[in-house]
């Protein structure tokens, strides 16, 4: 059968066309690199393009473009995959762009800024509480000049895709072959009938090569590390962490700490020069990611680090040699393993906002810590610190340690993991914005949404997040476009989790109220689940953030506590004047404690020993100084130490001779008070017939009635 051509210049380059046939055995045909089209041409048949960047911002706010608008927080700029509305809606931030009018001529259009092969369209509703919009089918046009559109035909017929059906998956379209043109056009057909026109979109597309062009190669990062780019299953990540073990045996190990709710286990992998062991004076440091499963960057950033820490010490680079042999460094990529399966099967445009976040079990285990919070905050209340409870290392309430508690077994493993190794610093890796938050994660008012809540040491949780953020490539860039709602660039790219929003029970909490460890939350991009071709910039945008984070363990004053004998003192509290936050030493008498630069009255105290203080000053030089205290046993310590080494104890009475004792105190004390008061008694019955016997005697001296007197007495 004849093939009827109609072919249509496009302006930018005489090269680019687009065939148009009227045969029904091709959908669309198109000369990109002049390819001839005959007959159908499958999808799977050509290399499927990534995405442009809509959902990680690539694409800037003025290439999107809308026929209509039913207000500004509904715009075209809203229009981006995954974008999320803010706690109030029908502001300026709303969850999608929704046409002024519900028609079948509206559009959402996308200005490449160059030619470009596109090769499909991911789409989803409204991001809203109380709305239900959402588009259910489409065309699709291109253009090079935007005043000449051709639309998307199967033969002569216009192509319909089908599109949403709620609002959340997102639904992906492939276009039968590529399509090249500078501009796209997606123009709903039909929506929900109860809704509105209301779209969030992502566009698949490869650049193509013009070095003429501005934009040719305008928001693009290179990276010279020659790492292991790729997304990686469970199965992968397990075989990765071997080859790096195996590539550097001797300043790393592999173990896990626990198993997901089915079974697989939590891998980390060990970095320091003498792994398996802790060294005394070493600190210890952790990053962990993927509590939430479907945040898939943090994990593949961690994978990253490893690798790379292992190449460049390999290389000698003397930065790290130095972090490795002054740090042990603990990276635990997975937390979740089962929510990232199921987010990875899908892949990373569809796997939405939130399928994987929780575990196997549906709990979000990043706010399933024990609330220690409210524990602390009673007691300083009722005025029990320091006498019935310390503001530290705050216990764990029995009934979260119950079997019937919800808390996922991944929690558990944390926790026990938290409890065993003494880390002075941590961080998680979350997604889906670009901000560092640190404690505290709840508000101290009840009820309240967001409120500043800062913890003891403020100053040093804020130096902290901003040394993160600040090194970072786009967290703290004025001209950045907010990932969401929250324009965190004006805050310099760090903020008070609380004041953000209120969450109970928060990794970061429970780690700074149970153990020294002082923890935040670093959110590393806007998109949770990025295309594997934006690993390498990512990894650009944060590897420097996530050395310098590490090297911020060697902060403040370090040391050991020791007795006259020259051994290491455990769990001995150490204080600072003005902070009302202690930490407490390792099993061998060491401490880290994280200070800003200055001088402080630094006090130690222990079961047993007398109070010990001394002056300790931190500098602005990169490294901890070193504060070391020896203490000396108490009277009655040592007298117990000298009862105990000869055998003797203390004397003890048994309860019941102690009972018995304090019952003839008891007698003995009634008996005195009753006798007492006889005595009074009989003394003041002897002054009255004293009295009245003088006046007798003074009587008789004047009259002879005295006889009378005493007979009548």
């Amino acid at each position: 059968m004849a093939l009827r051509k109609s072919v249509v210049s496009l302006a930018v380059h005489e090269f680019v066309f687009i065939c148009l046939l009227s045969s029904s055995k091709c959908d669309v045909c198109t000369a990109c690199d002049q390819i001839s089209c005959r007959g159908l041409i499958s999808p799977s048949c050509y290399p499927e393009c990534p995405p442009m960047g809509l959902e990680t911002l690539k694409i800037d706010d003025f290439q999107l473009h809308a026929s209509t608008t039913k207000r500004y927080g509904l715009g075209a700029h809203r229009g981006r995959l995954n974008i999320q509305a803010g706690l109030h809606e029908d502001d300026l931030y709303d969850g999608a762009w929704c046409a002024g009018r519900d028609d079948p001529l509206q559009w959402f259009e996308v200005d490449a800024r160059r030619l470009t092969k596109f090769t499909g369209v991911i789409t989803q509703g409204r991001s809203s509480l109380w709305s239900s919009d959402w588009v259910t089918s489409y065309k699709v046009m291109v253009s090079n000049d935007s005043h000449t559109w051709i639309t998307l035909k199967n033969g002569s017929v216009d192509l319909i895709f089908h599109a949403n059906r709620e609002k959340e998956i997102p639904v992906r379209n492939i276009f039968p072959a590529p399509v090249v043109a500078r501009y796209i056009r997606v123009n709903p057909r039909s929506w929900f009938a109860r809704g509105s026109i209301c779209m969030r979109v992502e566009i698949l597309g490869c650049p193509m090569s013009d070095p003429n062009n501005y934009y040719h190669r305008r928001n693009e990062v290179i990276t010279t590390d020659d790492l292991d780019f790729r997304h990686h299953s469970y199965k992968d990540m397990r075989h990765l962490m071997k080859v790096v073990n195996e590539m550097c045996p001797n300043i790393t190990r592999i173990y896990n700490i626990g198993k997901s709710q089915s079974g697989l286990k939590l891998y980390a992998i060990e970095i320091s020069d003498n792994p398996g062991e802790h060294e005394l004076g070493e600190p210890e440091f952790r990053y962990t990611a993927g509590s939430h499963g479907n945040e898939v960057l943090g994990r593949e950033l961690l994978l990253l680090l490893m690798q790379f820490m292992c190449l460049e010490y390999l290389s000698g680079n003397q930065r790290i040699r130095h972090l490795v042999e002054e740090t042990r460094i603990h990276l635990l990529p997975s937390v979740n393993p089962d929510g990232y399966e199921k987010a990875f099967e899908v892949g990373s445009e569809l796997s939405g906002w939130s399928l994987g976040r929780w575990s196997n079990d549906g709990i979000d285990i990043h706010h399933n810590f024990p609330d220690l919070n409210s524990i602390l905050w009673e007691a300083e209340v009722k005025k029990w610190i320091p006498r019935k409870m310390f503001n530290h290392h705050v216990p764990i309430p029995e009934w979260y340690q119950s079997k019937n508690a919800s808390v996922a077994v991944e929690t558990r493993a944390l926790i026990a993991w938290m409890e065993k190794m003494p880390f002075v610093l941590g961080g998680n890796l979350q997604g889906g914005e670009l901000v560092v938050t640190f404690p505290y994660d709840k508000t101290r008012s009840q009820g309240v949404i967001r409120e500043q809540t800062p913890t003891p040491d403020d100053h040093v949780f804020r130096w902290l997040a901003f040394s993160y953020a600040s090194t970072h490539r786009l967290m703290t860039d004025a001209n950045r476009r907010a990932c969401h709602t929250d324009d965190f660039a004006k805050e310099d790219g760090t903020i008070n989790g609380a004041s953000w929003h209120t969450a109970a029970g928060s990794m970061n909490d429970f780690s700074y109220l149970h153990t020294n460890c002082f923890e935040l939350s670093m959110y590393v991009g806007c998109d949770k689940f990025p295309h594997e071709s934006e690993l390498p910039e990512e990894w650009e945008n944060n590897r420097e953030s996530l050395l310098v984070f590490m090297e911020q363990v060697h902060r403040g004053i370090k040391g050991v506590v020791r007795d006259l004998q020259g051994r290491g003192i455990a769990n001995a509290i150490i204080s600072v004047e003005g902070i009302g936050h202690d930490i407490r030493t390792a099993a061998d008498g060491d401490y880290w404690r994280l200070l800003n630069p200055g001088e402080y009255t630094v006090t130690v105290r222990a079961e047993g020993y007398s109070l010990t203080s001394k002056k300790c000053e931190v500098g602005y030089e990169m490294g901890a100084t070193r504060c070391d205290f020896t203490i000396s046993r108490t009277n009655m310590s040592r007298i117990k130490e000298i009862m105990q080494k000869f055998n003797k104890q203390p004397i003890r009475l048994p309860i019941r001779q102690l009972q018995a004792r304090r019952s003839r105190q008891r007698q003995r004390l009634q008996n005195t008070i009753m006798l007492n008061k006889r005595k009074l008694k009989y003394k003041q019955k002897m002054i009255k017939f004293y009295y009245h016997l003088i006046l007798a005697i003074l009587a008789t001296l004047t009259n002879d009635h005295y006889c009378n007197y005493v007979h009548t007495y």
